[in-house]
Parts: C-alpha cells; sequence; structure tokens
C-alpha cells in the first residue's frame, strides 16, 4: 500500500480489477481516473494559503512521554458483536446510535487507561472520505488518488475522562462534519507551505473504519475472503497510535467489527477493565452485547 499514489479505496478499486480479471474478464468493471487535479493546492486559486486550522498537523512536542514507548507495546483484539443501541450501559448516553460510538470507545478508554495529566491535550484523528454525496463536490467513478482527510477532534484528557462517551462522540462528529473539497485542497496548500508535515501524533490516536471498504466481498476466483485487514494496530511506523474497525466473522459464525489495538503494557489491562466495564453484557430481547479479547 503506497499511499502517495492510492488511498484504502484505490486499493480496493486496484485489487476489484485483479478480481475481474482473475474471473476472465477482458476488462476492470471500474476503469482508473487520474484526475489529481481535482484536490491541487492551486485550484482556482493562484496564491493558495490554507483556509482551515487544521489542528491535526500541530507541532506538538513529546513532553512526559506523550508518545507512546514503542519499546513496551502489547497488542490485543477487540470483537463487537451486535450492537444495538440499547446494548450500551446505561451510564454512557444511550441516545447515540452503536455506529457512531464504536470508534470513539478506544482511544476514550484508552486514555483513561494511560492516565495522562488532566491539563494534557488529548487527539483523535478521525478519517473522512470525500467520495460519494455530501461533500460539496464531485469525485468520479474510478478515481484511486487520496481522497480523504483527518480532521481531529480535541479534548483536555480530564475532561474527556469525566465524561461519557458521549462526549467525545460529539466531538468526533463535529470534526468531521467540516470536511469538504475545499478542507481537503486547503491540506494540499498546507502541505506545498510547510514541506509535508507528519500529522501530530503525542497523544494522539487515529481510528479507520474499513469494515465497509468492500475487500472483503473480493472474489479472484475461489471465493471470498476468510479476513482482510491489518493484522495488528498501529500505521507505518508507529504502532501505538492507530487502530482499524475491520469486518470479519468470528470463530462461532458471527459477523462483527474486529479492532486491533496497541497500548503499553502497564495500560493494557486497565484499558480492558475500562472496555468490559462499557460494553459489559446486557441482554436486549435476543441479542447481547459482548466484548470478546484476544492476544
Amino acid at each position: 500500500m503506497q499511499h502517495t499514489m492510492a488511498d484504502g479505496a484505490g486499493m480496493v478499486q486496484f485489487l476489484a480489477a485483479v478480481a475481474d480479471l482473475a474471473r476472465g474478464a477482458v476488462a476492470p468493471t471500474v476503469r482508473p481516473v487520474w484526475g489529481r487535479e481535482l484536490l491541487m493546492a492551486s485550484h482556482g486559486d493562484p496564491s493558495p494559503r490554507p483556509r482551515f486550522a487544521h489542528r491535526e498537523y500541530d507541532e506538538v512536542p513529546d513532553a512526559d512521554g506523550a508518545i507512546m514507548p514503542f519499546d513496551d507495546l502489547t497488542h490485543r483484539s477487540l470483537f463487537f458483536g451486535p450492537l444495538p443501541p440499547a446494548a450500551f450501559s446505561p451510564s454512557h448516553h444511550h441516545h447515540l446510535r452503536a455506529p457512531h460510538r464504536v470508534p470513539v470507545e478506544v482511544p476514550h478508554d484508552g486514555t483513561m487507561a494511560l492516565a495522562p495529566a488532566a491539563d494534557e491535550t488529548m487527539r483523535m484523528i478521525c478519517i473522512v472520505n470525500l467520495r460519494g454525496p455530501g461533500h460539496g463536490g464531485s469525485i468520479p467513478r474510478g478515481y484511486y488518488g487520496n481522497a480523504f482527510a483527518f480532521p481531529v477532534a480535541m479534548s483536555t484528557a480530564g475532561d474527556l475522562c469525566a465524561n461519557p462517551v458521549g462526549y467525545a462522540v460529539e466531538l468526533v462528529m463535529k470534526a468531521k462534519r467540516e470536511v469538504d473539497m475545499e478542507y481537503v485542497r486547503s491540506v494540499a496548500r498546507l502541505m506545498v507551505r510547510r514541506g509535508r508535515p507528519h500529522f501530530a501524533v503525542a497523544n494522539a490516536y487515529l481510528v479507520s473504519d474499513v469494515s465497509k471498504a468492500g475487500i472483503r466481498d473480493l472474489d479472484y476466483g475461489w471465493e471470498k475472503s476468510a479476513y482482510t485487514g491489518p493484522a495488528k494496530g498501529g500505521v507505518g511506523v508507529i504502532p501505538g497510535v492507530a487502530s482499524f474497525l475491520i469486518a470479519v466473522k468470528n470463530a462461532m459464525g458471527e459477523d462483527g467489527i474486529a479492532v486491533p489495538v496497541c497500548l503499553p503494557r502497564p495500560a493494557i489491562k486497565e484499558f480492558m477493565e475500562e472496555m468490559s466495564k462499557l460494553m459489559r453484557p446486557v441482554a436486549v430481547g435476543d441479542t447481547t452485547s459482548r466484548i470478546i479479547s484476544a492476544i
């Protein structure tokens, strides 16, 4: 996966083309589209400047070990079964729909497990895909380049730990609503002016939902895949700051979401306890919300 050429959707498009050809097609169902000028920094602007604050690219020093200690990390995987809204613990804003909550619970409870100082700023980096309607522009079908942004939701650790998960969810939803085509062009302008800075990783966590990417449905001629997604938590050379939501079927044949996480060894026990409290079994008709951990 080379992000300078394609994003996750572009990778799936390429693999789908391979699957088409493997099954005997003479051409891919979806032909590739270059179109990189759509999101160029200077699109329609002779002197481009960023139009948004882009706090995801703040220069944050690693004060007091705010970046994960890479030499003592432990991996765990969480499995989320069916999650009707009423299955959540009643103390956690049950009015919020489950799909909005699942990505937030990992960094929220991770913050509680890591126990940073109350005045430290915590960041949750969100992935927003520009494909489809609703983002103020039109990414053509077949475009395989990067068509996403990752705005950041920010809060002090004290406020994050003192409030229910719904507090963090609202911050995330507000950050995601800001993203449109102009936001991504603004990111490109920032990259031109600042020389492609890395996103802030101190006291930060990135969550990406790849459960609906379509890669699980690809068929190369010997039926669909059993598992498709990252093998562990992390992104690139930064193992402790990212998780992915991956569609899976567990050993009992149930469809759900797998979430690999990576945290310092001393914090992993506290993290699992926090997740267990939040997702404790609550019967809803014949459906029970469960969390299953595995090494």
